[in-house]
């Protein structure tokens, strides 16, 4: 039977094209998917030695010198370079007078595996030096305290020494501190030894004592008050993140017998200045913030405990060149 005439002839002639198409889109596809894995299965096989001992025969073109200079025996040079061809499916060297000469893949391979190890040589090593240029975002939660004591000079020292470093500053944190360190939400924290969550690491740095100021500058005194008159005076203390009329003197004063009258608590020391100075209240404030303008000091026959001011971090940045940097630092700045 022949071809249908007109419009049905050219019908059939697009069917069998687009057939051919198709059966030539498949193949091709099949082709590209067979190649890749065939390039992804190379690649999997090959190790960190291979790379070496391919870039050593570049540089040598000699078996015996390419040993030589891996710190390995001729034979094991042999061996790697045997296993390389049945790998990659190429001579890769070819024994020519008293060297080796690269075929041509071997020559398109020498840069990729040049780059390859260039590339490795530069991984930072744990506990290394910072990167001058390091463009990273330090994110330290910090005490209204140790934000003015340590941050502040400390950042000075940090756009010194890495001007495209980003620092974050947050309010000091508890509750979830640990998790957000673990996260790499947070990689310092500064604040008292008494309030470093279990799980992280504390570095002490050092030691800060308490003083009794007063706003009214009639009340300070060269004569030292006794534990037992400050019952006469009204309190303000300091809790950071919790709302409590109670302070860390609270417990040692009640072993002296003394219970204090507390008619206010602040989240921070800053605040709690401005209300001494604002007000009647009176309420100890950690020395290196004095002497400060409108606060007088009320001397004390004996003084609550001091504290400890730590900087903690999460034991994985133990090895952190940045976070080490910073450690170091604030231990030069106390």
């Amino acid at each position: 039977m022949g071809s249908p005439p007109g419009l049905e002839s050219d019908r059939y002639c697009l069917v069998f094209i687009d057939q051919i198409t198709n059966d030539l889109t498949k193949r091709f596809t099949s082709c590209l998917i067979y190649q890749n894995s065939v390039a992804f299965i190379m690649i999997e096989n090959l190790e960190l030695h291979h790379l070496r001992t391919l870039n050593a025969l570049f540089d040598t073109h000699s078996i015996t010198s390419a040993a030589e200079s891996l710190n390995i025996s001729q034979q094991a040079v042999s061996l790697k370079l045997n296993k390389m061809r049945e790998i990659l499916g190429d001579p890769l060297f070819i024994r020519e007078g008293h060297g080796m000469v690269p075929t041509t893949y071997a020559l398109e391979l020498q840069p990729h595996i040049e780059t390859i190890l260039v590339h490795l040589s530069q991984l930072p090593r744990p506990g290394g030096k910072p990167v001058d240029n390091t463009e990273r975002t330090l994110v330290i939660s910090a005490t209204d305290y140790t934000q003015q004591i340590l941050l502040q000079p400390l950042f000075g020292e940090l756009r010194q020494r890495f001007p495209h470093a980003k620092l974050m500053i947050t309010n000091i944190e508890s509750s979830s501190l640990t998790k957000r360190m673990s996260h790499g939400e947070i990689q310092l924290a500064f604040t008292s030894a008494g309030y470093v969550p279990e799980g992280l690491i504390s570095i002490p740095l050092f030691s800060e004592s308490y003083r009794c100021v007063t706003g009214n500058a009639s009340l300070a005194s060269q004569a030292p008050l006794s534990l037992a008159e400050l019952e006469n005076y009204p309190f303000v203390v300091t809790n950071p993140g919790t709302a409590i009329l109670s302070g860390s003197a609270d417990h040692w004063l009640a072993r002296q017998g003394i219970t204090r009258h507390v008619v206010a608590s602040a989240p921070s020391f800053d605040r709690a200045m401005q209300m001494i100075k604002s007000t009647d209240v009176i309420g100890f404030i950690p020395s290196r913030l004095l002497p400060c303008e409108g606060l007088y000091e009320m001397p004390l026959s004996k003084y609550p405990p001091g504290y400890q001011v730590v900087v903690a971090h999460h034991p994985n940045t133990l090895n952190d060149p940045l976070v080490n940097w910073v450690i170091e630092a604030v231990k030069q700045l106390v």
